[in-house]
């Protein structure tokens, strides 16, 4: 099977070279979850778009450093190529900036969210039951770095995931798209890197401190193996 990451942003320069890039961490999540597939990357930011819908079995979407509320030339010609995936019946995976254009490509809204921002390890509760969840348990825990959120939910959305902190954090369209606002990718020594890159200059220090705490517990675990084995049943009985 063939996935096409439409990468949306890139690792900071100062953990570019021992992390990878957002395009890479997927590549290096499913292959740690044992789950291989073929790769082909396209950087919209610089306009590197896919020829259409169909040249791939499926397709993922990363964060960015971006707010889909800029709404770029380049944000605008992927919320269309995300309707014609829609349309084509291709399966989908956004991750954070992802989750939040395929909001408001079919309607959605996104903003900053009054609560702030949400960094470190975050827990959601699984609403509902999928096939794509089969065996799950009734929550799971992975990387947050976000201070926007989706406000409102577009009509043909459904949660499957939810938090205080974040209403809609996980979202499935049509059963066909899957969307998760954290970051299943992002590994806890990178989360903490990042945290501490950002934080004064772009997180507030208090939100960054409660991120880093999170992150240093002696029991600090992820799920993202685990997410990653979702995300990878989904793509596969989607593409089927």
């Amino acid at each position: 099977m063939k996935l096409g990451i439409l990468a949306t942003g890139i690792t900071p320069d100062e953990l570019l070279t021992q992390y990878g890039s957002y395009a890479d961490m997927f590549v290096q999540l499913f292959d740690q979850a044992r789950e291989h597939f073929e790769y082909e990357v396209f950087d919209v930011r610089e306009g590197r778009f896919p020829g259409g819908a169909e040249q791939c079995d499926g397709w993922i979407i990363t964060g960015s450093k971006f707010n889909v509320y800029q709404n770029l030339p380049w944000m605008q010609q992927l919320k269309e190529l995300i309707i014609e995936i829609h349309a084509a019946g291709k399966p989908l995976v956004g991750i954070c900036f992802g989750h939040q254009i395929v909001a408001e490509a079919f309607g959605g809204k996104v903003d900053k969210y009054s609560g702030g921002w949400g960094v470190g390890l975050h827990s959601y509760e699984l609403k509902g039951s999928y096939d794509f969840l089969a065996g799950a348990p009734s929550a799971f825990t992975i990387s947050a770095m976000h201070q926007d959120q989706v406000i409102n939910k577009p009509d043909n959305a459904e949660v499957f995931a939810s938090s205080e902190f974040c209403q809609y954090a996980g979202l499935l369209y049509d059963n066909q798209i899957l969307t998760f606002q954290a970051h299943p990718e992002f590994n806890i020594a990178y989360e903490d890197e990042l945290i501490n890159l950002r934080k004064g200059a772009v997180i507030p220090d208090e939100a960054a401190e409660q991120g880093l705490a999170s992150v240093r517990e002696d029991d600090a675990v992820t799920d993202s193996v685990v997410v990653a084995g979702w995300m990878a049943n989904f793509l596969r009985s989607r593409a089927a």
